[in-house]
């Protein structure tokens, strides 16, 4: 399944279609979602993590669920999805399959090591670790981007490697970028503006957008009436504004009440309600959780309700900073 067929499937009022699964929390035993101690158990040895992550792949395909989302630094995750796709062919024919390159996974399975990622966008990395991924997922991968564009990035502007790149797409792999950090919107119009013998090169746009953090939101509309593909990441800011959070602010504790759903759902109805959305992720731990953030496929929320949440965001710098300083447990 390509990239377009996505955006066909994923169409306003496409329901769970339009929510993808992310394997960020389940590639790698740790992480800097809240509530892990409670999600997954102490000890998470290779093998208790390939079977989570695919009894939520199993929840999430049953489900409807068509877009799943990998990256190079999330540990196995491009090894569990592989296991996965290999070991479920009608499956693997129906689903859009993204991963990403551009940080290097260190933390050798250790939940205690002082560093987990490395990040580089240069060239080498990028052919050390297509590489990588193309033996792991091969003619499966739809979509590979470049992990955590900033506005400073040497990916936005060295042509060696917008070639490499260029040539992907020629082989039927969609390009795109994710973005990270306060400036977000910056990093986005400059991916917009790259061309490659006078073509746009990257065609979809991953980033972080939620109730605290919507700053990048008149970008990603931007890329998607240039007619990317936009897929949202971290709709629940890792855990801040789900059930783990220990305090929720009070307009979404509010809304939840009111619509009878949990605050997660919420949070992840509030972004699907953009139209400029294609697909936002759910990256649950558990397939609880899962079930919880896709009845967000099904929540309508109305103009006085989405006003009020938007009154939770934040200046970019402080919801980044806080960010930073998140535990990886």
């Amino acid at each position: 399944m390509s990239v377009e067929r996505l955006v066909e499937i994923a169409a306003p009022g496409a329901g769970v279609a339009r929510i993808g699964l992310g394997l960020a929390a389940v590639g790698r035993p740790a992480y800097i979602n809240l509530g892990r101690d409670r999600d997954l158990p102490a000890e998470r040895p290779v093998e208790v993590m390939r079977r989570r992550s695919h009894e939520l792949l199993d929840a999430a395909y049953a489900a409807g669920v068509r877009y799943l989302d990998a990256a190079r630094s999330y540990g196995r995750a491009e090894e569990f999805l592989a296991d996965w796709l290999r070991d479920r062919p009608d499956a693997a024919r129906d689903v859009v399959v993204g991963s990403k390159w551009g940080y290097t996974y260190v933390a050798e399975w250790r939940t205690d090591a002082e560093t987990h990622e490395v990040k580089d966008h240069g060239v080498e990395t990028f052919d050390r670790q297509r590489e990588l991924t193309d033996a792991l997922l091969g003619d499966r991968l739809d979509l590979y981007q470049i992990h955590s564009v900033t506005p400073d990035s040497p990916a936005l502007t060295d042509p060696e490697l917008h070639a490499r790149l260029a040539g992907l797409a020629a082989e039927g792999v969609t390009v795109g970028v994710s973005t990270s950090g306060p400036r977000q919107a910056e990093a986005i119009r400059a991916a917009l503006a790259v061309e490659v013998d006078g073509r746009p090169l990257f065609r979809t746009v991953q980033s972080t957008y939620n109730l605290l953090e919507p700053s990048a939101g008149a970008a990603l509309a931007e890329a998607h009436e240039a007619g990317r593909a936009v897929i949202v990441k971290e709709a629940v800011a890792n855990g801040r504004l789900t059930e783990a959070a220990e305090r929720l602010p009070e307009p979404l504790l509010q809304v939840a009440g009111e619509t009878g759903a949990t605050p997660d759902a919420v949070a992840l109805a509030a972004v699907a309600h953009r139209p400029w959305v294609t697909v936002v992720l759910s990256g649950a731990a558990t397939t609880d959780q899962l079930r919880s953030n896709l009845a967000a496929a099904d929540l309508r929320l109305d103009e006085p309700r989405l006003a009020r949440l938007a009154e939770l965001a934040e200046p970019p710098e402080t919801y980044w900073r806080h960010r930073a300083g998140l535990p990886w447990a």
